[in-house]
């Protein structure tokens, strides 16, 4: 049996809160970070995408242990792009998250900037800070479940949960998003099969996802 080494990134935070990016004036929530939002986190370790190799990629999982509602201020901008007054909207968060992220590449580099930042590591808002711990593992090739994984779109062809619009990349202007589909399962629970990519020692299936630097905006002219 084939194996990879990987470094296993174990990220905690008790609460964090994703909006969806494709609804405007309303906070719609999202089950799982992004992984651009992942990606981000990982660039702020390694202090700003320009230290980051563009073909980096990663695979992840996400499962959050309760989730609610709060009110947050909101200080939006009026059509001329002036402060209008503040607004106090209803805020959905995930309470308790786990994320785990698998990274193949340099191990012993990515191991060195996680176990000393460059900036501080949120997940989400500026205000959620994270704790988190590395190891190194092995994977083994061949299928896992797919329990909490972000799966891409087609990877499977029966996977449970939901199938999410999430984005990839963002440009560093911010004026460009590469969109693609994920499916992922909330409840953490799915014994289905998937069988590309790898596998770790837990049968978790581990499967990259698309490169995430802003980069690769301009290769593909997206």
């Amino acid at each position: 049996m084939t194996t990879v080494e990987a470094l296993e990134v174990t990220v905690t935070a008790p609460i964090v809160s994703f909006r969806n990016p494709l609804y405007a004036g309303v906070q719609v929530a999202l089950p799982c970070p992004p992984p651009a939002t992942v990606g981000g986190m990982l660039a702020a370790a390694a202090g700003g995408w320009d230290a980051v190799d563009p073909g980096t990629r990663f695979a992840m999982a996400f499962h959050a242990r309760g989730k609610g509602a709060d009110l947050e201020t909101y200080h939006p901008l009026d059509a001329t792009g002036k402060k209008a007054d503040p607004t106090p909207r209803e805020r959905e968060f995930l309470a308790d998250v786990t994320l785990t992220v698998w990274l193949t590449g340099d191990v012993d580099l990515w191991g060195r900037r996680l176990r000393r930042p460059v900036w501080p590591l949120r997940l989400g808002r500026s205000q959620d800070l994270v704790g988190l711990a590395t190891r190194r593992v092995q994977l083994r090739t061949g299928p896992g479940r797919q329990g909490s994984a972000l799966l891409p779109e087609g990877v499977t062809p029966s996977p449970a949960g939901s199938l999410l619009r999430l984005p990839t990349a963002i440009s560093l202007n911010r004026d460009r998003t590469r969109w693609d589909g994920y499916h992922f399962d909330a409840s953490a629970r799915s014994d289905t099969a998937v069988p590309s990519g790898w596998s770790d020692a837990e049968g978790r299936a581990v499967v990259l996802l698309p490169p995430v630097h802003p980069g690769q905006l301009t290769v593909e002219g997206a």
